[in-house]
């Protein structure tokens, strides 16, 4: 059965720190003009339903670096959304024969998990509306670069509850940093979802506030997102009212410690939920988890589909 990368709470604390390790071993090397061509006549396919710039350059360059080739689909390329034109079970098994890997940004996580169910090559989920992956593990790719160690690291995460908070929180849980999740009320993940979070992690603390100010005063990571996603557009006017006094700025900033660095998984909607100054400041490292996105994602493929490592 293939091995997918839906979730990172289907993967053992040590299998996510062995993706790590290979992510950071790739970064030295290509930085030192250094090549892997393991993937060489392998064929990734990119199945986008929702448009994305970080993940699709990401994955496309880090692919070809590995020496393979790469498919790009929009919606319009198979006739609508995935399942609208023919049953996702049809398209899948149609992909098995044609391609070694198969790339879904979804709208719906359970589109990932029926790709899966019939896949026999790998599927990696690049963005559902339930968890963003592959975002949390190159953020603690940034981390462990920046402190030197991710266990009893301190992330205050400002703002919506969505899949990235979804990811960093599993992220956070199985390889033991503490989050603190500082989000109005009506936007926080509900009892269940917090409970299921707390229980799947190894060996972090996840709690919730509702009070920014709280939740950075002892932050080595200060951690934001827009807080209006992709297919909220609708709602954008409310949420902008909704989450006033939720913005990470330099007052918020200056309540943090001195040391602390600060993260957004882009794009960033400055002025909004972070301004120019703190994007702009020494203490963003903004820029280096955007890099992140391809080191890792070029270490989670060569795991994939190849031997090297331990599953």
């Amino acid at each position: 059965m293939a091995k997918h990368f839906i979730s990172i709470e289907d993967y053992t604390s040590d299998q996510l720190l062995l993706l790590l390790d290979q992510s950071a071993q790739l970064k030295e090397l290509y930085r030192n003009g250094g090549r892997d061509l393991c993937l060489t006549g392998k064929t990734m396919v990119m199945l986008f339903e929702k448009p994305s710039s970080r993940t699709r350059f990401s994955f496309q360059v880090g692919f070809t670096q590995l020496g393979g080739d790469v498919i790009y689909t929009r919606p319009e390329d198979i006739g609508g959304p995935l399942g609208r034109r023919e049953p996702i079970k049809d398209i899948t098994r149609v992909l098995n024969g044609y391609v070694d890997v198969i790339v879904a940004r979804t709208f719906a996580h359970q589109t990932v998990l029926e790709l899966a169910r019939y896949a026999t090559v790998p599927v990696i989920n690049a963005l559902s509306d339930m968890a963003h992956p592959c975002q949390a593990m190159a953020d603690m790719l940034t981390i462990r670069e920046h402190f030197g160690v991710l266990e009893g690291v301190t992330l205050a995460y400002i703002g919506d509850a969505n899949n990235v908070t979804y990811s960093l929180a599993m992220a956070c849980g199985r390889l033991g940093l503490k989050m603190i999740i500082a989000v109005p009320t009506k936007y926080a993940f509900d009892n269940e979802t917090m409970d299921r979070l707390r229980g799947r992690g190894a060996s972090g603390q996840l709690v919730s506030t509702t009070d920014p100010y709280e939740a950075v005063k002892n932050a080595d990571v200060i951690y934001t997102d827009t807080w209006t996603s992709m297919g909220q557009e609708a709602d954008k006017q409310q949420r902008i009212k909704d989450f006033q006094g939720f913005q990470v700025d330099r007052g918020l900033l200056d309540a943090a410690p001195e040391n602390a660095k600060v993260m957004h998984c882009l794009p960033a909607y400055r002025g909004l939920e972070i301004t120019d100054e703190v994007i702009e400041s020494p203490q963003s490292i903004v820029f280096d988890q955007a890099e992140n996105r391809l080191h890792f994602q070029r270490a989670l493929l060569k795991y994939l589909l190849t031997d090297t490592g331990e599953r």
